[in-house]
């Protein structure tokens, strides 16, 4: 048993968000290349895109603080701080619309 909280780090990575010179930080939580599912907090400095890219799986996004926007396929969805975003297959974009730290999920296919 592993006890984070997401609270916590989510202020770290976002400290270092808005100092870094690409206006993001990250922290893999639980996961990686050995599991099926990934959980990385994410900070993003205000205006921060993640360029569009690849879905790698069953995807969500649990906003911790601020306020994001997904776009894919030419539609877009905003999400506010303690909001629960499924996030579609194919390619996304994700946009902080404002300081923002988030909770990404990701369980591979193919795994």
């Amino acid at each position: 048993m592993k006890k984070f909280s997401l609270a916590a780090i989510a202020r770290t990575e976002l400290r270092e968000a808005v100092n870094a010179s690409n206006g993001r930080a990250a922290r893999t939580v639980f996961g990686g290349h050995e599991h099926v599912m990934r959980q990385t907090v994410m900070a993003l400095a205000r205006g921060t895109e993640l360029q569009e890219h690849e879905n790698p799986g069953e995807a969500t996004i649990l906003v911790i603080s601020g306020r994001i926007r997904i776009s894919s396929g030419g539609e877009q969805w905003e999400g506010r701080s303690q909001d629960l975003l499924v996030l579609p297959n194919g390619r996304i974009q994700v946009t902080a619309l404002e300081e923002s730290s988030i909770l990404l999920s990701v369980a591979k296919n193919g795994r």
